[in-house]
This record gives C-alpha cells, sequence and structure tokens, in this order.
C-alpha cells in the first residue's frame, strides 16, 4: 500500500546537490537537530535545560547544533538582558512544521525498534 502511495508521486530529485531535500537533510538529518526540535516543540528552554534534559550531548554539540538550527531560521534565540544572560531557545514557526513529521518518527521508532535490534543480532 505504502509503494503504492509513493508511486502515485513523480520521484524527487534527491539524487542531485541542489535538491531541496538533501539540503533540509543537511540541517536536520542527525540526531541532534531532530532531538532538540522534538525538546522544544514541547516548550521553550534554556541552554542549560537543554543540556540537562537531552542525555549524551556535549557542550560544544549542542552549541554547535543550535547556532546551524537558528541560523536556517528554525529556533529562535531570544536573549534578556540580565546579569547573568539569561537565553532562552524556542521553535520558530518553521520549525514546529517539523513537530508531526518528527513526532511520526519517534513513534515509528518506538514501534519498530525490537525488530531493528533483532536484525542486527548474528
Amino acid at each position: 500500500m505504502v509503494r503504492k502511495l509513493i508511486r502515485n508521486r513523480p520521484e524527487p530529485e534527491i539524487f542531485t546537490l541542489n535538491c531541496p531535500t538533501q539540503q533540509v537533510l543537511d540541517i536536520i538529518g542527525n540526531k541532534w537537530s531532530v532531538i532538540i526540535i522534538y525538546c522544544l516543540a514541547y516548550q521553550t528552554r534554556r541552554y542549560k535545560q537543554l543540556e540537562r534534559k537531552i542525555e549524551g550531548i556535549s557542550q560544544k554539540v549542542l552549541t554547535q547544533t543550535l547556532r546551524k538550527l537558528e541560523k536556517n531560521g528554525l529556533i529562535e534565540r531570544k536573549v534578556y538582558p540580565v546579569v547573568p544572560p539569561q537565553v532562552e531557545y524556542s521553535l520558530t514557526s518553521l520549525g514546529e512544521t517539523l513537530i508531526e513529521p518528527l513526532a511520526l518518527l519517534a513513534e515509528w521508532s518506538e514501534k519498530h525498534l525490537a525488530e531493528i535490534e533483532s536484525a542486527q543480532k548474528p
């Protein structure tokens, strides 16, 4: 059924370097970008809140990923003029458009992880 659905659509130009899909996957196609977007889908968070919430992410990778997502218009960084500085991160309206597809990916992952783990066994 899924293959029939996909066959009714024209094949995208995902094999070319200038393809929109490749360009977007370059931005969000890594686990940290996806996890940060998904985390911010629930609420605006400060840097330290993100760092504590997302297990296994280093400060360097968190900072780099936040900068990349901000540069590409998916998250917003708001700095409050207080001492010490307070910075909050939230999704932009563009970033919010990723919530549904990422929720579907999370749902699919939960449903099929056991099958993937089973396939990995020798």
